[in-house]
């Protein structure tokens, strides 16, 4: 019988839990155990094949919130508002109280900025404000917690915002961000931060730690993706209100996102020193870019 301490990693087969995931276990300092909503699934396999234990439940179900915490020393818990919108709220909070009620010790919520209180109400922007209203909400739970904030993944321009053609048979992007700095994240590398919070609790305990690996302007996104295509890519202002009337689910939002960011995030450098002393394998934008190039052929004719 093992006497590591478990941990509980939600949303293991996606994105940030899967990151998570993958750097405990690879560490092996903790057993680690996936909760997913489908078990059967091809990334479950192989996060069993990998050597944790796959437990099957969701949000929506309590009874398997309140298995899976059984035996858990640390929990790992991600929500996703793009899958299921203001619905998130209710399942943060179901997660959060089931692991208040648990025997769990530490709790590391992944969360965003409260746009709300820094931007004094100027921008609606949901993604970040249930998860900030969650924040609050574990704030009051006496479950000892910590935070960490995600930045702008990289892989966005793998999906959100690749390079298109433009009317001139060049090649671009654009958001509403001005030329200010935007932080941004290989999000395969975010394990390696939550990793040292799980790795030294007590230095983390109550605070919030910044998920970036790099603060570039989006004409410096442009200039190494550029570089490393070898074709010319370029960056152009989007206004809000135009990316606003796009009018796919939650343009409105993304729109205020890049608005509020422009005006109020200066930078993230202290953030960005930080994350990479705690892990310093933590990718710059240029790194992730030579490393992934070839998935950019596709875009281009």
């Amino acid at each position: 019988m093992s006497d590591k301490k478990t941990i509980l990693v939600t949303g293991g087969t996606g994105a940030q839990g899967g990151s998570v995931a993958q750097f405990l276990l690879k560490d092996g300092k903790f057993n680690v155990k996936c909760l997913t909503r489908n078990a059967d699934s091809d990334a479950a396999k192989a996060l069993a094949e990998a050597g944790s234990e796959v437990v099957k439940g969701d949000f929506d179900n309590i009874d398997s919130l309140n298995s899976a915490l059984e035996g858990v020393w640390g929990v790992f818990g991600v929500t996703n508002f793009w899958e299921h919108f203001d619905k998130e709220f209710q399942q943060g909070k179901n997660l959060s109280n089931a692991v208040n009620n648990s025997n769990a010790e530490y709790f590391i919520y992944s969360s965003l900025p409260d746009i709300d209180k820094l931007s004094k109400s100027k921008y609606d922007v949901p993604h970040f404000q249930l998860k900030a209203q969650l924040e609050d909400y574990i704030e009051g739970l006496d479950v000892k917690h910590s935070f960490v904030h995600a930045a702008f993944y990289y892989e966005n321009f793998l999906s959100y915002f690749p390079p298109q053609k433009q009317e001139d048979d060049s090649y671009g992007f654009g958001f509403p961000q001005g030329d200010t700095l935007l932080a941004g994240i290989c999000i395969e590398d975010l394990g390696g931060i939550v990793k040292e919070m799980f790795n030294s609790p007590e230095k983390y305990y109550g605070k919030t730690v910044g998920g970036v690996g790099d603060d570039l302007t989006g004409t410096e996104y442009a200039k190494t993706m550029s570089h490393a295509l070898g074709r010319e890519v370029g960056y152009s202002h989007i206004p809000q209100e135009v990316f606003a009337s796009f009018g796919f689910p939650g343009a409105d939002d993304l729109a205020n996102m890049f608005a509020f960011n422009a005006e109020f995030i200066p930078n993230r450098k202290e953030e960005m020193d930080q994350a990479r002393s705690m892990y310093p394998g933590l990718k710059t934008f240029e790194t992730w870019m030579s490393e992934n190039k070839d998935k950019f052929s596709g875009f281009f004719e």
